[in-house]
């Protein structure tokens, strides 16, 4: 009897949910949602795990969620995941939560995004300098003589010219109030970022292993992406052990 059962809830759930990825999360059941009408799904193998699967839906007119694309292998942090508030930097943890996608960058030229994109050369940085809160996790055009952060402690993005061929900036650990301060040639935050966190996690394409925290999946999968994405559908990224998505 248990058996049947069992068999007879399979069936159940085929049915009203026809066409469902095997092991796949599905919108409906995600947490954090908003009003987000495209959505990136990446669910990794287990809290330990370095790889994980990446999907992507769009709501459509009728409400109902869509899968846009095939299942996409993606590899994430080397240090497996962590919940967004707890994560520490330099662990290589992934961020485990929901989170917005507003902007995007790469070595190579704009792929045809229509979110804000930025053609990054020699002199662009992203910074995560704990001693210098203001610019933590902040992009810089340059490293100006009268900076206040540490070279040692950014990523010179072109440094990187196939994991950042193209990116989309992950709005972990985002600061608020960002202005430009001409006097020090750099960006600074009237709110910042936490420092303990850590900075520059984004959506990028894959290199030869796991990350540092971000997540990658093949350079023709990230121009599909960018090229799908539209900040008119206030994009948004779910991303957790499977264990856990429906809680991200």
């Amino acid at each position: 009897m248990r058996r049947l059962a069992a068999v007879l809830a399979l069936v159940v759930v085929a049915v009203l949910i026809p066409g469902a990825p095997a092991g796949a999360a599905l919108p409906a059941g995600l947490t954090h949602v908003g009003d987000a009408k495209q959505l990136i799904v990446v669910s990794g193998k287990s809290w330990s795990s370095t790889y994980a699967t990446l999907r992507a839906y769009q709501r459509g007119g009728d409400g109902k969620w869509r899968q846009v694309f095939g299942a996409m292998n993606a590899r994430t942090g080397y240090g497996g995941w962590a919940w967004a508030s707890r994560r520490i930097q330099d662990t290589g943890q992934t961020p485990a939560g929901t989170f917005r996608i507003t902007q995007a960058f790469g070595v190579r030229a704009d792929p045809g995004t229509r979110l804000p994109y930025r053609k990054v050369d020699g002199n662009d940085y992203w910074v995560g300098d704990k001693k210098d809160p203001r610019t933590y996790n902040l992009f810089q055009p340059s490293a100006a003589a009268k900076r206040t952060w540490r070279v040692s402690q950014a990523e010179r993005l072109a440094a990187y010219p196939k994991q950042y061929a193209y990116a989309a900036v992950i709005n972990f650990n985002k600061p608020s109030g960002v202005r430009w301060d001409a006097k020090r040639g750099e960006y600074v935050a009237s709110k910042p970022a936490n420092t303990k966190r850590g900075s520059a996690i984004f959506l990028h394409a894959s290199g030869k292993g796991s990350t540092a925290g971000c997540v990658s999946v093949s350079r023709a999968n990230v121009v599909k992406l960018l090229k799908w994405l539209n900040p008119a559908k206030k994009p948004r990224i779910v991303m957790a052990p499977s264990s856990a998505i429906t809680r991200a």
